[in-house]
């Protein structure tokens, strides 16, 4: 291309270009190519739809630069990131807690909302002694909820579940004992995979859950909690 060359820039839809086969420099890897010194090598708009569409058996499109985009950007897909995120604005985010992927003995009993303790092997278990100072957390996922952040995430690892750390989550509890109110503190119980009221503060002591959030006047059930491990 000559770079002294006045190129007109195209504002109108009858100046569009539809190329079938490209030739020259680059043989057949490149449809379109457009190069700019100041201002836009390629410019595309739409009052339709879509002003630019590309799609591609590896890649839709590749980009060696800095990359501005002044709307919205809606991903599908997954975004793998090889170099740092920096966010100048707030990050907001649709789950309710902060968990973390653990693996555990036996994932057919460790259903979303269940309380979980430590094993001997470094792992979790589904709780079933009351006040365990070796409570973790619980699984996340129940009552229609779903994790904001996941980390030590391992797509291919089957016997693992995502522990809500922090954050709001829905339990399973266990109010048969003793009813439990909002602001109560929950704790394990001989119930596996429950928590119930810490009525005995001394004892709770290192194995509590966090908060309840909402009232279980009797029975067992769902309860949305404030995670708050201590």
């Amino acid at each position: 291309m000559d770079k002294n060359k006045t190129v007109a820039h195209v504002v109108t839809p009858e100046g569009a270009v539809q190329v079938f086969r490209a030739a020259g420099e680059f043989g057949d890897k490149v449809a379109v190519a457009g190069f700019s010194v100041s201002n836009f090598g390629v410019f595309a708009s739409s009052e339709q739809g879509v002003g630019l569409s590309a799609t591609g058996p590896v890649a839709a499109a590749a980009f060696e630069g800095n990359v501005t985009i002044s709307g919205a950007c809606d991903v599908a897909g997954n975004i793998h990131m090889k170099g740092n995120l920096v966010v100048a604005g707030d990050i907001q985010l649709s789950g309710a807690d902060y968990a973390e992927d653990f693996d555990v003995s036996d994932c057919a009993g460790a259903e979303p909302g269940s309380v979980m303790v430590l094993d001997n092997t470094g792992g979790l278990r589904v709780s079933d002694l009351a006040y365990d100072p070796r409570v973790a957390g619980v699984v996340s996922g129940a009552g229609g909820c779903k994790p904001a952040v996941i980390l030590d995430r391992h797509d291919v690892d089957t016997d693992r579940r995502p522990l809500a750390l922090m954050g709001k989550v829905y339990c399973w509890v266990d109010a048969s004992t003793d009813a439990v109110e909002v602001g109560d503190l929950l704790t394990t119980s001989s119930t596996p995979g429950h928590a119930m009221k810490a009525a005995n503060r001394s004892r709770a002591f290192g194995a509590v859950i966090g908060k309840a959030l909402r009232p279980l006047p009797a029975g067992r059930g769902l309860v949305p909690i404030l995670v708050a491990l201590q």
